[in-house]
């Protein structure tokens, strides 16, 4: 039974995210070659919805460099000067980009001929003591007439060094938050990483550990690290206890639209689809000081729609080939690897799984084009991106099964912080969704044990949690 629930799990993340023409989720962490050797431009996941305190924009949250690990310095996490990241928006339906969000950095140190990120104890994004700072220029470009704008510039936060160096990092924080002409917010820093699965599990030949990390993330990293088998026992978060630098972009819906007008079905204006990507200049030298020169026109090299797409369904060869290539191009690239998918013969084969048939023409709704009624644009192209209907309202009472447990403001439509698009997606992928009455016996218990609730988020911009410190709180308490 263990083997089985996790073997269903590993088909439905392949399967819900990959039989979509393309992959179309939302967690990327290390998923490629590329990437796993480039993390400064690798991203790891995309949300979008419509916040409870600001139901006429839309907030998109995009989160790069997996897996940082807080007690990293002296070279704290960052973003890379040498990189451009942007967050796509199709407001056509076309999987084609039309407009584009642009963010690029800008490093400066205030003292070179220190080690030290902080020289002395942090009180403000301009004290003297910070060292190492981070600036950001956000540019709008509207693909169709070509036009780009500058709709700011603000300050990255820093790095959560630990509580002797920033007693009080809430506030600072809280200074980095930018709101700019035309409505936009802004948010850029390091953040708690807000993404859960048993990832090892999942890759530790399917060895599921039944049971709920869910509220417990703290205490199931704890685990992880001061005890408890490598099997059996409560499920682990593989990514608690690790941080990501995040952009929070806070939109109104107006200047989201096609039309510029509010979201209206009546229009057909109140879809769009959304993915980030991150891009470098193809030439680099190394210079005989150690520095990097770059040139050239730019190259996307990483892309993140939904998730767990191109970790699972993409083939090794391809893997690279997917983080350049574009949401319009996706069924003549990868259609032979979603429509009848790796993982759900090898589930089969070794579990005794009926899955359903090649081609999976079912999730082809839900995750290539959007589900008719809910969030699919008219006359749309397929093509892998993270949907949104933006007249939808926030839920009164959000689930964290999103549209299969009735909330329609929830997952596959955008997706909120506390959405479990594991599980959704493991039990879309077995017919729960389209087909109830089709699904394989025991589909909505199918789990991989790991969760959080909304709680574990914050009720106001940038919603993410605060990062955890690269030391302890309790330093110097003799602990």
């Amino acid at each position: 039974m263990q083997r089985k629930t996790l073997a269903a799990l590993f088909m439905g993340v392949a399967l819900s995210a990959a039989l979509v023409h393309t992959p179309a989720m939302a967690s990327s962490h290390s998923e490629a070659p590329g990437t796993s050797k480039d993390r400064l431009a690798d991203d790891t996941d995309l949300y979008a919805w419509v916040a409870n305190d600001a139901p006429d924009a839309v907030t998109i949250v995009g989160n790069w460099v997996p897996l940082i690990e807080p007690n990293s310095g002296p070279n704290f996490a960052s973003f890379d000067d040498n990189a451009t990241y942007y967050m796509n928006v199709d407001n056509v339906g076309d999987a084609k980009k039309h407009v584009r969000f642009e963010f690029s950095f800008a490093t400066t140190r205030q003292n070179q001929g220190t080690f030290l990120y902080n020289t002395g104890v942090v009180s403000s994004l301009t004290d003297p003591d910070l060292n190492v700072r981070q600036t950001w220029t956000l540019k709008r470009i509207d693909v169709d007439t070509n036009q780009e704008t500058v709709l700011g510039s603000g300050q990255v936060a820093p790095y959560f060094v630990g509580p002797v160096s920033m007693p009080d990092y809430a506030s600072l924080a809280q200074a980095a938050i930018q709101t700019l002409p035309g409505g936009y917010k802004v948010f850029v820093g390091p953040r708690d990483d807000p993404f859960f699965v048993d990832l090892a599990a999942v890759f530790d030949l399917l060895s599921l550990r039944p049971g709920e990390a869910g509220r417990g993330r703290a205490a199931a990293f704890e685990r992880a690290i001061h005890g408890g088998s490598g099997t059996g026992g409560t499920a682990v978060d593989g990514v608690g206890g690790y941080n990501v630098m995040s952009i929070v972009l806070q939109v109104p819906k107006t200047r989201l639209t096609r039309d510029g007008s509010a979201p209206d079905p009546a229009r057909g204006n109140n879809v769009i689809g959304l993915w980030d990507t991150a891009e470098r200049a193809k030439n680099a030298v190394i210079n005989g000081d150690g520095t990097m020169t770059f040139s050239g026109p730019e190259q996307q090299v990483s892309r993140l729609g939904m998730p767990l797409v191109n970790e699972i369904v993409i083939p090794l060869g391809k893997k690279d080939f997917f983080n350049a290539s574009e949401p319009a191009n996706d069924v003549a690239n990868f259609g032979a690897f979603v429509v009848d998918p790796e993982p759900a013969k090898l589930l089969h084969a070794l579990f005794g799984i009926n899955v359903p048939p090649a081609p999976r023409n079912d999730l082809v709704a839900v995750f290539a084009t959007g589900v008719p009624g809910l969030n699919q644009p008219p006359n749309v192209a397929p093509g892998e991106m993270l949907r949104l209907n933006m007249a939808i309202p926030p839920a009164a009472k959000p689930s964290r099964f999103g549209v299969l447990a009735g909330d329609v403001a929830g997952f596959p439509n955008g997706r909120r912080l506390a959405d479990d698009v594991v599980d959704i997606e493991l039990r879309v992928a077995m017919g729960a969704l389209l087909d109830p009455a089709s699904a394989p016996s025991g589909t909505l218990a199918f789990t991989d044990g790991a969760f959080v609730d909304a709680t574990f988020f914050d009720e106001s911009f940038p919603y993410l949690r605060t990062p955890i410190p690269g030391s302890p709180s309790d330093l110097n308490d003799g602990n």
